[in-house]
């Protein structure tokens, strides 16, 4: 063989040896190279359960500690010799920091995000629990209470951030169990404060800063997570949302106008029933106060479990369809509430609470997707109108209620699940953005 063609083919044989060209193949092929950059894409896809328990946990103290004030009305009143107009403007004092500020904390932070604002929300929440322990007249109440608005509307929309960051896709399983811990909390406060306050006095609020310290330092851990992780996780979605086909604004202008009727339908139902549901049964029925209270917590449990469920369904089959089912869907159960006796009255109460306690999860996802990029804005204004509509809906039952009758109450509210007609105008995000759960 002449030696032109042997060297030839020794020069092709040993063309991947040298050390400069073997070098990549052989390390590429053993998976040195990759395995830095997979682990972070790994990281950065999977949902932080520790990290979604611990927001989730901390929401639960933030509810529960919202929730002692108005648990602790009758000492106040007492105390302060206050008439129903002033336990009124306390209520509307707290509701107004808590809820229409949220929008505007949630704009700022989308531009300058600011991960340490938990534990400072916080803060201000713990002030005035130690404020309103020591207020001397029903003038510093009212800041007090106002300090409690403002640490829960910091928390809101940047905690519903970082369940979406710790989420790895599962947007609403992340909502659900961060929802979960809220309701935990407003269970929990009035039960607390039964315990603690009522037989020890206006002092004994001050014992409540403890939560308030315990949920600062678990924040503080939180804060570190979103700044080392979280960021990077956010505008890794934030990319995969960009090559989507977005919607024009009108079209997302409508639909963000089409979920806020849909909250207005959810939150004054529901007052409806938390607010008056006791009355409804006492007054229908005859039952005890004890009797009614038990009805009321079982309606409770069913929503807990609502809120739940929702956000994990919404992940498999469509945020649309789980809206669909839980606004419109009960609207056979509502109507046929109020002429129910009092087995079925509780059989759809549970029912009603289940089904429609799903709603939320998946309108806040549905939401975040429509306006990528605005979590927090878009956390801040259905948080704040959802604890909007549920005052204003509690207060335009009760009048309802005096100029006419309970019972009168539930008949009219039976239609607003019929709302739910309007989700026929939500885009289809999971068809047009081909199903990513990015």
């Amino acid at each position: 063989m002449p030696s032109y063609r042997r060297s030839g083919r020794r020069a092709i044989a040993a063309g991947p040896a040298p050390g400069p060209a073997k070098l990549p193949e052989v390390r590429t092929q053993t998976g040195a190279l990759p395995a830095a950059p997979l682990s972070s894409a790994s990281k950065a896809t999977a949902t932080a359960f520790r990290v979604l328990a611990a927001i989730s946990f901390c929401h639960l103290l933030n509810d529960m500690l919202q929730s002692v004030i108005p648990a602790v009305y009758p000492i106040l009143k007492s105390a302060y010799r206050l008439d129903f107009r002033q336990i009124g403007l306390i209520t509307l004092t707290v509701q107004l920091t808590a809820s229409l500020l949220q929008p505007f904390v949630g704009i700022y932070t989308d531009r300058r995000p600011a991960p340490y604002s938990l534990p400072v929300g916080m803060g201000f929440t713990l002030v005035g629990l130690l404020l309103l322990s020591a207020a001397p007249s029903f003038v510093m109440i009212l800041p007090a209470v106002a300090l409690v608005g403002v640490g829960s509307s910091i928390f809101h929309p940047e905690s519903s951030r970082v369940a979406r960051m710790a989420s790895g896709g599962r947007h609403g399983l992340a909502q659900s169990l961060f929802q979960v811990g809220g309701n935990a909390g407003s269970a929990l406060g009035p039960l607390l404060a039964a315990m603690v306050v009522l037989p020890g006095g206006q002092r004994t609020i001050a014992w409540f800063a403890a939560a308030a310290l315990l949920a600062i330092v678990v924040l503080t851990r939180i804060g570190a997570w979103y700044k080392n992780h979280g960021a990077a996780r956010a505008k890794a979605t934030l990319a995969a949302h960009q090559q989507r086909a977005p919607l024009s604004r009108r079209r997302a202008g409508a639909a963000l106008a089409v979920l806020m009727a849909l909250v207005f339908s959810k939150y004054f139902y529901l007052s409806s029933l938390t607010s008056y549901y006791t009355f409804f049964l006492m007054s229908r029925f005859h039952v005890s106060v004890r009797s009614a209270q038990i009805h009321l917590f079982i309606f409770l449990g069913a929503v807990a479990a609502g809120t739940f469920i929702g956000g994990p369904v919404g992940d498999r089959i469509g945020r649309k369809y789980v809206i669909w089912c839980s606004i419109l869907g009960i609207l056979p159960f509502t109507l046929a509430l109020p002429y129910a006796n009092l087995f079925w009255t509780t059989v759809l109460s549970v029912v009603i609470g289940l089904v429609l306690a799903s709603a939320f999860s998946a309108i806040i996802v549905y939401a975040h997707d429509l306006v990528p990029g605005r979590i927090g804005a878009i956390s801040g204004l259905f948080f704040g109108l959802a604890f909007g509509m549920a005052g204003i809906g509690a207060a335009v039952l009760g009048w309802l209620a005096d100029a006419t009758s309970i019972a009168y109450v539930y008949r009219v509210c039976s239609f607003l699940p019929a709302i739910g007609l309007l989700t026929a105008f939500l885009p289809n995000l999971e068809t047009g953005y081909h199903g990513s759960r990015a």
